[in-house]
């Protein structure tokens, strides 16, 4: 069988991390507790969870000509990772995130686009030869828009599947970016979206309802420690039970879940077990510090499902 391909186009940042024993008010300054530099970016880090979920991943994005941008690019090629488009660019700060994380393992995220912000759609239309290998396309919202819109058109016209995970939400999200195969918002980012309160199941569905009406053809929703919940535009719903982890930090968890979903939808896994196995990375990713520093393995995911029955 061939190796499923995933193609992501996103961002690529150095996280600066300090851990807090909480977060700060307006105005305030608190001491915190280490200082950590980890590679980030949630394109990146979707990147790394498909790669390391085994499969054949491309990234499509830009760094700064600085250590940072060096040394990322070379962290992703690291994990396997074809990086030929990942393009360096001249006089531009690679994207970094600052984070604060607190003894709850909560964080608290600020970022700075830098290089991320130069994707453009003329680097985009000229790489088509990536989206007729991929199987499936990943996209979040950390690159400008017309480039989001550039990948979507370009993965249709090759008959790829497209995975958008809408964050960080804009003040309104354009209802075209919502016409993907499948969304993954968390939440908060539900919220944002539809104006509707995820807290419990009924409102869960409902969410995820509106979402397809607005053009999803599925919809995946990260609930936390609820676990996940999937509803498709053909009736499909499918309530998916978390993973329990002792949680250290919650950095780079929902992109450890998509990172694993779009892996194993490309290896032709339906949505619904799709989703159980982005449960178990995402619960995975919890338990150490930093975001790809703490991304799991394939064995990894295999092990904690095996070991326990969700409850």
């Amino acid at each position: 069988m061939q190796q499923p391909t995933v193609l992501v186009v996103g961002s690529i940042n150095m996280d600066l991390v300090v851990r807090v024993a909480r977060m700060p008010g307006p105005g305030q300054t608190i001491a915190g507790d280490g200082f950590a530099m980890s590679p980030g970016g949630k394109g990146a880090n979707q990147a790394v969870a498909s790669a390391r979920a085994g499969a054949n991943t491309i990234m499509l994005a830009r760094v700064g000509d600085d250590p940072f941008g060096h040394e990322l690019r070379g962290v992703l090629a690291g994990d396997g990772i074809y990086c030929d488009s990942v393009m360096v660019t001249p006089e531009t700060s690679t994207g970094t995130a600052m984070i604060m994380v607190d003894k709850l393992g909560e964080n608290s995220i600020v970022i700075s686009g830098g290089a991320n912000m130069s994707l453009t759609p003329d680097d985009v239309f000229p790489r088509a030869e990536l989206f007729d290998q991929a199987d499936v396309v990943v996209l979040q919202l950390e690159i400008p828009l017309p480039t989001v819109r550039a990948a979507m058109d370009l993965a249709r016209r090759h008959s790829c599947r497209i995975v958008l995970d809408p964050a960080p939400v804009p003040g309104r999200l354009p209802d075209e970016l919502l016409a993907v195969d499948i969304i993954t918002p968390n939440a908060v980012e539900a919220e944002q979206i539809t104006g509707i309160h995820a807290s419990e199941e009924r409102a869960d569905r409902q969410v995820a309802s509106e979402l397809i009406e607005r053009g999803a053809r599925a919809a995946v929703l990260k609930t936390g420690a609820r676990g996940s919940l999937v509803v498709s535009a053909d009736g499909e719903i499918a309530k998916v039970a978390p993973y329990r982890v002792d949680i250290v930090d919650t950095t780079g968890a929902g992109d450890s879940f998509t990172g694993n979903l779009a892996a194993a939808i490309a290896a032709g896994q339906p949505l619904a077990h799709a989703a159980k196995i982005a449960n178990a990375a995402g619960a995975l990713a919890c338990t150490k510090f930093g975001a790809q520093t703490a991304i799991p393995t394939s064995d990894e995911i295999r092990m904690l499902m095996e070991d326990q029955d969700p409850q």
